[in-house]
């Protein structure tokens, strides 16, 4: 499903109208950006997703090609859990 299609979904489902529903996902996906880059909370979406941003500690890794050692500098990345009706939903039920 792309953009435009979970645009019409949510649209059809939430009575609204596409603009709208674009809107509404707009603002959400801000949100939660704007939440995470802080890094000082967690964004849940009970039953559903949460998501926070984690540090990752810098590393040594090898180049595959020549097998140099490279060293990556620590930074953040996104942690990203699936919540209980979604882990069900996937399930088939």
């Amino acid at each position: 499903m792309n953009r435009s299609e979970l645009v019409s979904a949510l649209s059809e489902r939430a009575e609204v109208t596409r603009k709208d529903a674009d809107a509404l996902l707009s603002a959400l996906a801000e949100t939660v950006g704007d939440v995470v880059a802080k890094g000082d909370e967690k964004v849940t979406i009970p039953g559903f997703l949460s998501f926070e941003r984690t540090h990752r500690a810098a590393r040594t890794a090898r180049n595959p090609q020549t097998g140099e050692p490279l060293e990556i500098p620590a930074g953040y990345s996104v942690k990203v859990s699936a919540g209980s009706k979604l882990k069900e939903a996937a399930k088939g039920r």
